[in-house]
């Protein structure tokens, strides 16, 4: 059984985690499986709307701490790479893209929400941008190019757990259904998608992509610093406490003036 299934239907493209036993952790097997899905959809002349869902309780857990644990390295982009990028990860595929979270989507599997065009969610699905977690720094870019509140934003960055219903009410996800109606919902999503003027499908999404929010190249630089300050010791201590089961016992700083040295935004003028 494969640890992504795919299906296609009249221009539509069904891309299936399916490691329900592992929440569909993103581990080598299922990086490498979506990585060849994905490239397929965006180089078919026959495929226009793709659709991206989960098996079992989880949409996808993110990284598989497991995996990493085992290796030794922290994130999936230290292990194994995949023969094939992944053109979805990379934002790199020019049709519309629907996500339909049948449950939790964490970590990397979040990441995977977000750089969907429309999202459709099951009442009761739980979302977590890990970063804070698991980094030095917290993922303080989602929020941002999410369009919610500053509020909503640094909390999201604190890796505090929404849920599909606030999401929904914040803006984040376009539909909220139960779970009996979450692929027929897609489906009615894709099916208009594939109504229109094929022009317009593509022009349109174009636009709208343009249109999403940046941040600025000045706070992207201070987070790769911020990235670096900080016991990188601790890096590994949340996956092995992860694994393990247990309270992670963090080092914080090599050196306990580090605290004092944190990296300042540094605007021109």
């Amino acid at each position: 059984m494969s640890v992504v299934e795919t299906e296609r239907q009249e221009g539509v493209m069904v891309i299936r985690m399916n490691r329900p036993e592992r929440m569909n952790a993103l581990g080598t097997e299922l990086r490498a499986g979506l990585a060849d899905a994905w490239c397929e959809f965006r180089d078919s002349a026959n495929l226009e709307v793709a659709i991206l869902t989960g098996t079992g309780r989880a949409f996808c857990a993110g990284e598989d701490m497991k995996e990493s644990v085992e290796r030794g390295t922290a994130g999936s982009a230290a292990g194994p790479q995949p023969q094939r990028e992944n053109p979805y990860n990379n934002r790199a595929i020019d049709k519309p893209i629907i996500v339909a979270i049948n449950g939790f989507a964490m970590g990397g599997g979040f990441q995977m929400v977000e750089k969907a065009d429309l999202r459709v969610a099951v009442r009761g699905a739980v979302f977590e941008s890990s970063e804070a977690k698991r980094w030095l720094l917290g993922g303080y870019d989602h929020g941002y190019i999410g369009g919610l509140s500053h509020t909503i934003a640094t909390e999201m960055a604190f890796a505090f757990r929404f849920t599909a219903e606030r999401l929904y009410e914040a803006g984040f996800l376009n539909r909220l259904v139960d779970a009996e109606a979450l692929m027929p919902t897609a489906f009615e999503m894709a099916a208009h998608l594939m109504t229109l003027p094929p022009a317009s499908r593509v022009n349109t999404l174009t636009i709208m992509r343009a249109m999403r929010p940046r941040v600025a190249d000045e706070l992207v630089r201070l987070a790769a610093r911020l990235k670096e300050h900080g016991a990188k010791d601790d890096l590994m201590e949340s996956r092995r406490a992860f694994a393990e089961k247990r309270a992670p016992k963090f080092k914080g700083w090599n050196h306990p003036d580090d605290r004092l040295r944190t990296p300042k935004l540094e605007r021109k003028g």
